[in-house]
């Protein structure tokens, strides 16, 4: 190994300047407490924290460079995705950097070891090392379908309750050829999802119906179709929706485009997130990105929840408040109702799931069964098809 390798590495590391936060990812800060430290207990002991945060994430230095350098938000990646020019000074900033990087990836265990001049077993890490400045570029150049921060390596998003916006760790991997019926309700759905994609008009969008019907499926299936060609889905909570602004704010400078999802939507009477809602589905500019679309899904097709005391209350201007409440639905320029099946639709899915899991049985035993099944549940759905295939497996 050539002398001083890895000293002058951490010199270069050291001036990393566009990609200054991804020297604060612990194996980064580690490989540099390794190269700067004189105490021989000191750099082993660097070395082993560096190695423990490649094994938990993924197992190899070059996945873990890579994975921080593609998700790292920083002035170069946003002016690109602008598609504003970049001074040459800045350009070659980038090449060294990623030239850096690079090199990074090549090292071994072995490399460490002979660096450490001991005769100990030390622990091993995997490594291959790849061209950053090649792979970078290019995904750049593909930045409309691919993002950047962490919107660049998953589908689907969440709104933690310090307000991050984080990626959803074990997402639904659910695909649109995996689901049985309500073709003409998806296609609506899909339809206005290209024409969002394609720079057209498009709605946002209100799955309404019965439980159990694939709503909330249908949206995720949708996330995972055309992630690709730059979807990404956030789901915001309910009780987030005072935080429509804030994600708004977030995505609206990004290439991507964005589902605002909101599963399983309905308001009390003087909700607050009520006309938070309102505003967005309205186009306030505070509450609306140019390249995020809502959509929502509820069991109420005009979502408030109503009592017969509210249509019989004291509001003087009783009548103008009902068409209020009821209106917000009528806000989404899409709504699709999703009705629970009748017993053809039921069975037809029964028979799909069935022949899907290889599951042999007499089909008249097999529709007497799925029927009682439903029966003992109140209800025919493609939930509760589901469930019936899985107690039969």
């Amino acid at each position: 190994m050539e002398e001083n390798r890895l000293k002058n590495l951490y010199l270069r590391l050291s001036l990393v300047s566009v990609f200054h936060n991804v020297m604060k990812k612990p194996v980064l800060k580690d490989f540099c407490a390794y190269a700067s430290s004189e105490r021989a207990e000191d750099r082993l002991k660097a070395y082993s924290s560096m190695v423990t945060g490649i094994y938990e994430n993924g197992g190899t230095l070059d996945g873990y460079i890579r994975k921080a350098v593609f998700e790292d938000e920083n002035i170069y990646v946003r002016l690109r995705a602008k598609k504003i020019s970049v001074d040459e000074k800045l350009e070659r900033a980038v090449t060294n950097e990623l030239n850096a990087f690079s090199e990074l990836t090549s090292l071994t265990s072995e490399d460490f070891l002979a660096d450490m001049g001991l005769d100990l077993p030390i622990p091993e890490f995997n490594s291959r090392g790849v061209d950053l400045n090649e792979l970078y570029r290019r995904r750049v150049e593909e930045i409309d379908r691919y993002g950047y921060g962490v919107f660049s390596s998953s589908p689907m998003f969440r709104l933690s309750d310090n307000m991050e916006i984080e990626a959803v760790v074990s997402a639904d991997k659910i695909s649109i050829d995996k689901f049985i019926g309500y073709g003409l309700e998806r296609e609506k759905i899909i339809s206005n999802t290209k024409s969002f994609l394609q720079g057209r008009p498009a709605a946002n969008a209100l799955l309404c119906g019965d439980a159990g019907t694939g709503k909330s499926s249908t949206v995720k299936a949708i996330a995972n179709e055309f992630y690709r060609e730059g979807l990404r889905l956030i789901e915001l909570r309910k009780d987030q929706l005072s935080a429509l602004p804030y994600v708004m704010g977030k995505i609206s400078d990004n290439p991507l485009k964005f589902i605002i999802f909101i599963d399983d939507l309905s308001f009390n009477q003087n909700d607050d997130n009520f006309s938070m809602l309102k505003a967005a589905l309205e186009g306030s500019a505070s509450a609306k990105a140019e390249n995020a679309v809502i959509y929502a899904t509820s069991n109420r097709r005009h979502i408030i929840k109503e009592s017969f005391q509210d249509r019989e209350g004291s509001d003087i201007h009783r009548n103008d408040t009902i068409q209020e409440t009821l209106s917000l639905s009528e806000r989404f320029g899409l709504t699709v109702l999703f009705s629970k099946p009748d017993k053809k639709l039921y069975l037809e899915i029964i028979h799909e799931l069935a022949e899907r899991n290889n599951i042999k049985y007499d089909k008249e035993k097999l529709d007497i069964e799925a029927e009682a099944f439903a029966l003992r549940r109140g209800y025919r759905s493609a939930r509760c098809a589901e469930q019936f295939i899985n107690s039969l497996l």
